[in-house]
C-alpha cells in the first residue's frame, strides 16, 4: 500500500465502498457516538460515492432478526438490494468479495457497525489479501468509546488508513475545476455538512437573489 505520494489519495476510478451493517439491532447498542451523527454521516458517505460513480456494496446480518437497512441509507440506492448474510465477518462472505473483485479496484472504502467486530474482521482479512483498505470512523460505531477506538488502533496497526467522511468526499473531488461532480458536492455539503451545509445554502441563496436583479 502507498502511505504518501498522490496515489496514497482516493480517486474515483480507483475505488470501491462496502456498507455493513447499518440496522436497528446494531444502532440499538451504539454508544461511541451519537447515533443521529452516524446516520447522517453514512448517508453523507453513501451519496458522495453515488455522485462520484464509485461502486457501493450494501450488506445486512440477519435482517429478520436485525432490521432492514436504515431507510435513509436505503433510499441513496432504491433499487439496490442489500446482501443479506449469515457470516459475522463480510469478508468471509463470497458475494461481497466477488463484487469487489469484478470490480477489479484495490482500494477499498468501509464502514460499519460495529467498529469492533463487523468493521475489524473484514478489515485485517482484506488487508491481508492485499487490498488497500480505508475506514471511515465517524460513518462507523461500537457499543463503547474504548470498542471503537482499540478496534481503529488495531486496524491501523495492521495496515487500515482510517478516514472521516468528508476527508473522503474532499479526496474524491480533488479539484474544483472538475464541475460535473461539483453540484451534487455541494448538495451533500448541504444536506449533510453541518456548519458547513449552513454557510453553503447560504451562499448559494446569496447567489440567488444577485442572478434575480
Amino acid at each position: 500500500m502507498n502511505k504518501t505520494g498522490i496515489k496514497a489519495l482516493l480517486a474515483p476510478k480507483d475505488c470501491v465502498l462496502v456498507l455493513i451493517d447499518h440496522q436497528p439491532f446494531q444502532f440499538a447498542n451504539l454508544h461511541s457516538h451519537e447515533p443521529t451523527m452516524i446516520v447522517n454521516n453514512v448517508i453523507g458517505l453513501a451519496k458522495t460515492a453515488k455522485v462520484f460513480g464509485v461502486p457501493t456494496i450494501l450488506t445486512t446480518v440477519l435482517e429478520e432478526r436485525g432490521g432492514l437497512l436504515i431507510k435513509g441509507l436505503q433510499d441513496v440506492f432504491p433499487d439496490q438490494k442489500p446482501i443479506n448474510r449469515t457470516f459475522i465477518n463480510t469478508w468471509e462472505d463470497s458475494r461481497v468479495v466477488d463484487i469487489v473483485k469484478k470490480c477489479g479496484r484495490k482500494k477499498v472504502i468501509m464502514a460499519a457497525l460495529w467498529t469492533e467486530i463487523c468493521l475489524a474482521m473484514p478489515v485485517i482479512q482484506a488487508l491481508g489479501e492485499g487490498y488497500e483498505v480505508y475506514i471511515v470512523t465517524d460513518a462507523s460505531g461500537g457499543v463503547t468509546v474504548e470498542a471503537h477506538e482499540m478496534a481503529v488502533r488495531r486496524m491501523v496497526q495492521a495496515g487500515a488508513v482510517p478516514m472521516t467522511w468528508i476527508a473522503v468526499l474532499g479526496e474524491l473531488q480533488r479539484d474544483w475545476a472538475r464541475e460535473s461532480t461539483v453540484p451534487g458536492v455541494a448538495e451533500i455539503f448541504m444536506q449533510h455538512g453541518g456548519g458547513t451545509g449552513v454557510a453553503f445554502a447560504w451562499e448559494t441563496q446569496l447567489l440567488a437573489v444577485k442572478d434575480a436583479a
